[in-house]
């Protein structure tokens, strides 16, 4: 179902955005993919939409990329959704929408 790779050997924590993105950068093709957010689990989520794969990268040194060619779920949306039912997320899910949505939600909390 997906390609799993452990690209280092130090912890990934949550907080080390920087190395999330780094690691999802070498797993996926778009050389800026798309943060979609961190699930309950602490696991970041990026989106590659060349590749129409999301790069998970957990946090005890275990990334993967998940193709959604080989999933049920054929939109990032339906990821989504999947990761909310299965972890929830923690962070996001900052995917679709527009800049707009998001500054009405910010003026809402």
């Amino acid at each position: 179902m997906s390609k799993s790779a452990s690209p280092t050997s130090k912890s990934v924590g949550t907080t080390d955005a920087h190395r999330q993105e780094r690691i999802a950068r070498e797993l996926l093709t778009q050389s800026r993919p798309l943060f979609v957010g961190v699930d309950g689990e602490g696991a970041a989520h990026y989106w590659d939409s060349y590749e129409f794969a999301v790069a998970v990268v957990a946090t005890k040194d275990h990334a993967e990329k998940v193709e959604l060619a080989d999933t049920p779920y054929e939109t990032l949306a339906g990821w989504c959704g999947y990761t909310q039912d299965k972890r929830g997320w923690a962070v996001g899910p900052h995917a679709g929408g527009s800049i707009v949505d998001d500054l009405v939600r910010r003026l809402d909390t």
